[in-house]
């Protein structure tokens, strides 16, 4: 018998012809790189999705995520022109940067968080909401998992006051595998970003071609030295660096701009 709970929206989910992704890194897809280097990303394997629910070219997409925004800076760049473009679907996944900054309130956050998902709802049918990832196993960012789960617990708060669905990342178990990220150990892999854009389509209501949370793979065990040299390969790749860019307040996406800031056909 059909699961009817992972199809009950998929009627108005069908008649979606435009979408448009805010936010970050994650949702411009870095970790991600397609074959002439630009980023792939889950909100680009979502449209693609949501496109093989339409006929062909009768569906719009924009992306105007950019690396490194920080949730002020995305309310006023994004959100605006997310508004200005009218689609039908938005997912806004935004606040994580400020969640990783020190002394940040996520309390604060999301208070202004919710001010631009109101806004949003003002002219935008569905906006799907995204919560964090469960950082228990992750280096460094272990540390900053009661912050993490606060702003969570927000942002499943305000999808309820504002009617939105939500993109639980959290529960989301087949990334907590270190195979669903990359060699920096900060953003999704291309298999992780697989598996975030199918969790998406279930949430939408789609019939997703594979199962988000499927096992991975037995993997090889690494020995305690293999181990000890990718951590000091990684902390002195990605660590130092992303640590010396917070310092000096520099952002990896200062001179980006958003890969498709118009809604255009795939």
């Amino acid at each position: 018998m059909a699961d009817d709970s992972k199809n009950s929206s998929k009627g108005a989910i069908r008649a979606v012809g435009s979408y448009a992704a805010v936010g970050d890194s994650f949702t411009e897809g870095v970790g991600d790189p397609g074959p002439d280097g630009a980023y792939i990303g889950w909100a680009d394997r979502l449209a693609v999705l949501l496109a093989d629910q339409r006929d062909e070219g009768d569906f719009r997409y924009a992306n105007l995520a950019v690396r490194g925004r920080l949730l002020d800076r995305i309310i006023e760049e994004q959100v605006p022109r997310a508004r200005e473009l009218a689609p039908e679907l938005v997912t806004f996944c935004a606040g994580g940067n400020d969640i990783l900054r020190p002394g940040s309130d996520p309390d604060a956050v999301a208070e202004r968080y919710e001010a631009a998902v109101a806004a949003l709802r003002e002219t935008v049918p569905t906006v799907l909401l995204c919560t964090g990832f469960d950082t228990r196993g992750m280096p460094v960012l272990k540390h900053l998992r009661g912050k993490i789960a606060t702003y969570t617990a927000h942002v499943r708060a305000i999808a309820d006051r504002h009617d939105c669905p939500v993109l639980d990342l959290w529960s989301l178990k087949s990334v907590q595998d270190r195979r669903a990220w990359s060699e920096d150990r900060l953003h999704l892999s291309a298999d992780g970003h697989t598996r975030v854009a199918l969790r998406a389509g279930q949430v939408l209501g789609l019939a997703v071609p594979a199962d988000p949370d499927q096992a991975w793979p037995p993997e090889t065990e690494r020995t305690a030295a293999e181990a000890r040299r990718d951590n000091i390969h990684w902390a002195r790749e990605h660590l130092v660096p992303w640590i010396g860019r917070r310092l000096r307040g520099v952002s990896s996406g200062d001179d980006v701009e958003p890969k498709r800031p118009d809604l255009l056909p795939l």
